[in-house]
């Protein structure tokens, strides 16, 4: 198998599948609260359901940095000049927005929760998150990005020297990241196990492969006629049973922990987790190509700019998540209930739309904020013209 021609296509539908992400990412992060608080309602499996089968996002946003990363760079001269051009775009659109939002989070925790809290103790606690991601819940994904930006001029100096490996990165990187997690089970014991990119190489590999051979193997991710065959139906039908399987799975024994205190082995929800978000990402590149030429054109515009945001959208919905749950619903009224959670989905997706539209339509220097945002007013993403793909964002 070679690798792609100097001359590529644009995937517009990758817009699409940012879109799919984030959405996941909102239901995950919008319903952790009902799966501790609502266990006595009958919509509990409802609740279970959305934060468990929802969490492709993250991996999902790992895998596509990884696909348009390789597909960009994979054929183009290895320079001093293309690296520094890359750890440039990086730092401006990446790390400065993650020390921005490390701090703003870091200061809204104080202020709610630790005023009294001595000042040495407060700036070794903060830079101890910032060094591990953990200055608020969601920004591990920032960090664990920024280790593999690190790791990625030399894995394509590795791919481009020896394509062999390239050929081999999807086994290469389910044994790297089970190796350490049962290293990590066995012996190691790495607190924040899940700030480490290593957790994810899977997904990283999986995204280099796709990204590299991707010309070649595309039509096995497009369902349409002009492209079946036997192998190909049975590819996709494999595809999404197994898929479903393992997402069913997956909710299953997080219904049972939660609800009934069931206990599994660790390694069992490790195994579910990987195998429902790893086959998800094919599922969801499949799914975007379905909807960008089925879907009617004004879904299409909604998603497209939504995977356009979703970078920034990703960093500021948590604030709104977080001051939405400082005003409880005091009512016993179950209906209520459900649509206050409801309520919270929805604020933390519009109201974050609406300040990542506004900061990138009048604030200067708005990637000081949210990275590298797309002009306003002009859709990324059109039937006509095939919008490059994006190499500077984040997700």
């Amino acid at each position: 198998m070679d690798a792609q021609p100097d001359k590529k296509e644009k995937i517009p539908e990758l817009q699409l599948v940012r879109a799919f992400a984030i959405l996941g990412v909102l239901f995950v992060h919008s319903t952790s609260y009902a799966t501790v608080e609502m266990t006595n309602s009958g919509y509990y499996g409802l609740y279970n359901f959305l934060n468990v089968f929802m969490k492709h996002g993250t991996p999902t946003f790992i895998f596509l940095s990884s696909f348009v990363l390789f597909y960009n760079y994979y054929s183009r001269p290895l320079t001093a000049q293309l690296i520094g051009g890359f750890y440039k775009k990086r730092l401006l659109y990446i790390i400065v927005p993650y020390l921005l939002f490390s701090v703003f989070y870091f200061a809204l925790l104080h202020h709610h929760y630790y005023q009294g809290r001595p000042f040495d103790e407060t700036m070794d606690s903060f830079f101890s998150k910032l060094l591990t991601g953990k200055a608020y819940t969601h920004l591990y994904f920032v960090f664990i990005s920024i280790q593999f930006y690190v790791l990625f001029p030399l894995t394509l100096w590795l791919f481009k020297k020896a394509p062999l490996l390239a050929r081999w990165a999807i086994p290469i990187g389910l044994a790297v990241q089970w190796g350490f997690v049962l290293l990590n089970k066995a012996y190691w014991e790495v607190p924040n196990k899940g700030s480490w990119a290593f957790s994810y190489m899977a997904y990283f590999m999986l995204g280099a492969c796709l990204g590299i051979y991707f010309p070649r193997i595309k039509a096995w991710f497009q369902i349409r006629r002009s492209t079946v065959s036997a192998p190909r139906v049975a590819f996709w039908l494999v595809l999404g049973a197994a898929w479903l399987t393992a997402g069913t799975a997956h909710v299953y024994i997080w219904y049972n922990a939660r609800l009934y205190g069931t206990r599994y082995n660790t390694t069992l929800y490790e195994f579910l987790w990987n195998a429902h978000t790893y086959l998800g990402t094919a599922v969801l590149l499949m799914l975007a190509y379905v909807v960008y030429r089925k879907a009617p054109r004004w879904i299409n515009r909604w998603l497209e700019r939504l995977g356009a945001l979703s970078f920034g959208i990703y960093l500021i919905h948590p604030f709104f998540l977080f001051e939405y749950r400082l005003h409880p619903l005091e009512t016993g009224n179950s209906m209520l209930v459900h649509l206050w959670y409801a309520g919270g989905w929805a604020t933390a997706l519009v109201l974050s739309w609406i300040v990542v539209s506004l900061t990138a339509r009048w604030l200067p220097f708005s990637w000081i904020v949210f990275g590298n945002l797309p002009k306003p007013g002009r859709p990324e993403v059109t039937r006509k013209r095939r919008a490059p793909v994006d190499t500077s964002s984040g997700v």
